[in-house]
């Protein structure tokens, strides 16, 4: 038996090469799958519902994968979409896709599989000890739940019920990035350590490629091992390559927990077949004796705005450690002049972030004993509201470029802003809430899978 995977990108929007894409096509794959989203870039995207890609990039993948997906007859999976995978990124992506389909007259049978969660049925498995834990997880209550904006993350199953229900496109909410690849191979009954070992291995398409690229990958799985290789010719896979991707986002570079259960490299093998391909054995897969579905959460925690700049002073540079904390301590006593008891300054946060020291590593850079003689500060104002975060920046802007230098006599300025005004909103500012998985009573509990026939016109 072999079964065929096309993975054309990492994430849908990032982009491929055509050439690429038809390289996969003509390898006559059984399914083409793409992920679309991650937690990778913060809470935002999940919080405010909005996706990361643009509407313009992501049209562009899609059309050329609805095309290839025509022209085969196959399955196209695409979960995540919108970014985080909440029901308004599923919504946005199908609306793209019947805009694709109206142009091009294509017609499909679309599945769209919604994974947000109502908070009273949040607050009715966390009362009945259905929500758990995960290592290093933050604090929840019955508040948390209701505040936040709550997807479960899916795996194969409600996958692989719009397929038998006649799906040939879709558009999925939050997804298990390998379940999106492994769907296909378990409905025709491929070896499952395989199966999830393959989907690891292309779940972000050509990263793992040397050079990594925004590009695919495509697998040949067979009884005993599976074969992958860029659809680049550019491109190449080592042994060393796909192996290390194992430990990408993961704690464990052999253990890969899944809904159903955890993926075992301990025993695989990486095989060079030549200079461009790599084949994989030896994995296995060990069914959990509970199922459970990871739970994400964002919620709004306030507004922020930024300010800018840069010091090129070395006598400014040295007298920050002392001039900041006495900054923090006048800023306090500011707000509570300028807003009264309106606004309590434990509510308002402000944070310098100084490039070129501390500001990536902090006291773990093994280099922060050495001299600087350039930093670039970024000042964060983050408040209960748009207006108070930019009026509360407006004075820390001006007070922070003339911080007092015992140094200088009179008055020196400290930090010089690229822009004017320096102030930048950002807007709404979230972070993430859980780091739990709920335990379903089934694998399609806490998702809605909807049909729809796309037709020409």
């Amino acid at each position: 038996m072999e079964i065929r995977i096309l993975a054309p990108t990492g994430a849908l929007g990032a982009g491929f090469r055509p050439e690429s894409l038809a390289r996969g096509v003509a390898l006559r794959p059984h399914v083409i799958a793409c992920d679309a989203g991650s937690t990778d870039s913060g809470p935002a995207y999940l919080g405010g519902g909005e996706p990361k890609l643009s509407r313009e990039a992501v049209g562009r993948d899609l059309r050329h994968l609805l095309k290839a997906r025509d022209a085969l007859d196959v399955p196209l999976i695409i979960g995540s979409c919108g970014t985080s995978g909440c029901d308004s990124g599923v919504d946005w992506v199908a609306e793209i896709a019947r805009e694709i389909a109206a142009e091009g007259r294509l017609s499909f049978s679309l599945a769209l599989i919604y994974a947000d969660q109502e908070p009273a049925d949040l607050v009715r498995r966390y009362r009945q000890n259905r929500i758990k834990p995960l290592d290093g997880a933050p604090e929840i209550d019955e508040e948390t739940l209701r505040a936040s904006h709550v997807v479960a993350m899916m795996g194969v199953e409600p996958i692989q019920q719009a397929l038998r229900d006649g799906a040939q496109v879709i558009l999925a909410g939050r997804a298990s990035d390998t379940a999106l690849y492994a769907a296909v191979p378990h409905m025709l009954g491929a070896d499952p350590g395989l199966t999830w070992h393959a989907a690891k291995t292309v779940e972000c398409g050509a990263a793992c490629a040397i050079p990594p690229s925004a590009d695919g990958l495509f697998v040949h799985l067979r009884d005993d091992h599976f074969d992958v290789e860029p659809l680049d010719p550019a491109s190449r896979l080592t042994p060393h390559s796909v192996a290390a991707h194992t430990l990408y986002e993961n704690a464990n570079p052999y253990l890969i927990a899944e809904p159903s259960g955890t993926l075992d490299t301990t025993e695989a093998t990486y095989t060079a077949l030549d200079e461009r391909r790599v084949r994989v054995a030896g994995a296995t897969y060990r069914p959990s004796d509970t199922y459970t579905n990871k739970l994400e959460g964002s919620r709004l925690v306030g507004y922020q705005t930024i300010v800018i700049g840069g010091i090129r002073d070395r006598i400014v540079i040295e007298q920050l450690p002392s001039l900041l904390p006495k900054a923090q301590d006048y800023f306090r006593a500011k707000i509570k002049d300028v807003f009264g008891g309106r606004v309590h300054p434990d509510d308002v946060t402000i944070d310098y972030r100084l490039y070129g020291r501390d500001a990536v590593l902090g006291p773990h850079d093994p280099a922060r004993d050495q001299p600087v003689h350039e930093l670039g500060v970024l000042i964060t104002v983050t408040a209960p509201t748009q207006h108070l975060a930019h009026a509360i920046a407006t004075f820390v802007a001006h007070a922070s470029s003339h911080l007092p230098v015992p140094e200088y006599d009179g008055l020196a300025s400290t930090i010089a802003y690229p822009f004017s005004p320096p102030e930048t909103d950002r807007g709404p500012v979230f972070r993430f809430t859980l780091h739990h998985v709920a335990v379903p009573e089934s694998p399609h509990e806490l998702f809605r899978t909807v049909h729809e026939n796309v037709q020409k016109r």
